[in-house]
């Protein structure tokens, strides 16, 4: 089976994690600090906290940004399903706004018909989380600029977009957002097995997410509410979580690191093969905007017309071949968590058009221009 996704790791990774499996710390020690510094330098941010999961990033940069009950939270229902969770698991509420179907990113016209009309009824949001699908940049200047008229705060959810650049700029320098959050997922563009990171510019919300990210216990004395007795005294000053990296996990994350632009041009290379092979079959791959680089975490394309329909039969045909494709994903308001809360299919029909016609190809380094034309004879005799 060629996945459509996949880990790329070399004997520098394996030597990176041997000597910290060798070294005095496991858990947490020097790894975690250097790996959240070679992504400060990676992106031009001024912070990062390094975290468990892309999950625990959000759910503590919601908590940050003071998000809380009576608030509410848009992001895109084009996403995995932590993108509108981490707003719940604060008391809030979530909502969506409705994509652009060619590229399956937050789409601006619908966003700020939503703003005009939350503005209306005074029921704006307090967050909104763009996300990079696949990772191609969302129109962040234009989302930013929005945040500055209607007063509501950015999360990015860049969880496929380490690599990617906007109008020249890193993902994740937070040019134009309060936090950046970052995936190590093994199949994202670089890993650390499982992990996540949280960037931002602010110091305040810095100190905060760190804070959260472990039980909200402090052992700094400027934090603490009485002078400490001695160097073993810690505090607990907020409700915090379990929410660390390891140093096993770092050190992993820190060699990969190293590598991601590496990744990045190999997935461009194949993406421009897929270009050139499918330009001749009834499919289209999502447009790719001229003022960003993706780093093209997926390669997704869209069945044409008729076709749609069909793609059942398309996705059985190539995994009965050995090709492992997938659908990413499916819109997050008809989960039937998010029916029980008032949602339903219609209500963003954009996304579900999208939904419907979608289909994942693989791409990851390790694939080879063989692996693409095998592929690619799959997918037209699939078609067919």
């Amino acid at each position: 089976m060629i996945p459509y996704g996949r880990q790329h790791i070399n004997d520098a990774d394996i030597q990176a994690v041997v000597e910290v499996l060798r070294s005095d710390f496991l858990t947490q020690g020097p790894r975690v600090p250097s790996f959240e510094k070679g992504v400060v330098g990676y992106t031009g941010a001024s912070y990062a906290t390094a975290v468990n999961s892309a999950t625990s990033a959000l759910h503590i940069a919601c908590l940050a940004l003071g998000v809380g009950p009576g608030d509410v939270v848009w992001t895109s229902p084009i996403s995995f399903v932590a993108s509108a969770n981490c707003a719940l698991y604060c008391g809030a509420e979530i909502d969506f706004v409705d994509v652009d179907p060619k590229s399956g990113n937050m789409s601006l016209a619908e966003l700020r018909a939503k703003l005009e009309a939350a503005a209306e009824t005074d029921c704006l949001p307090k967050v909104i989380i763009p996300v990079h699908l696949c990772g191609e940049p969302c129109d962040m200047a234009e989302i930013h600029a929005l945040s500055l008229e209607y007063g509501f705060k950015i999360i990015e959810d860049a969880s496929h977009a380490i690599g990617s650049t906007y109008d020249g700029v890193p993902i994740g320098s937070c040019k134009f957002s309060d936090v950046t959050v970052f995936s190590f997922h093994p199949v994202k563009i670089i890993t650390s097995a499982e992990g996540g990171m949280a960037m931002t510019n602010s110091e305040e919300v810095h100190k905060r997410l760190q804070l959260l990210r472990s039980h909200g216990v402090t052992r700094d004395p400027d934090q603490m509410t009485d002078v400490p007795e001695g160097a073993w005294v810690y505090e607990q000053v907020a409700l915090g979580f379990n929410y660390r990296l390891t140093d096993l996990q770092a050190a992993l994350g820190l060699s990969q690191l190293g590598r991601a632009d590496e990744f990045v041009v190999r997935r461009q290379h194949l993406a421009g093969l897929y270009d050139e092979r499918l330009a001749v079959m009834p499919v289209t791959p999502l447009e790719r905007n001229v003022f960003g680089r993706s780093a093209l975490h997926l390669y997704v394309i869209r069945l044409d017309g008729c076709l749609a329909h069909k793609r059942v039969q398309v996705f059985e045909a190539m995994r009965a071949a050995g090709i492992g494709v997938n659908i990413h994903y499916i819109p997050i308001h008809t989960q039937p968590y998010y029916r029980q809360r008032g949602f339903s299919e219609g209500m963003f029909p954009r996304s579900e058009e999208y939904y419907a016609e979608a289909l994942t190809l693989p791409l990851h380094p390790g694939l080879t221009e063989k692996d693409v034309s095998t592929v690619c004879q799959a997918l037209q005799d699939a078609l067919s």
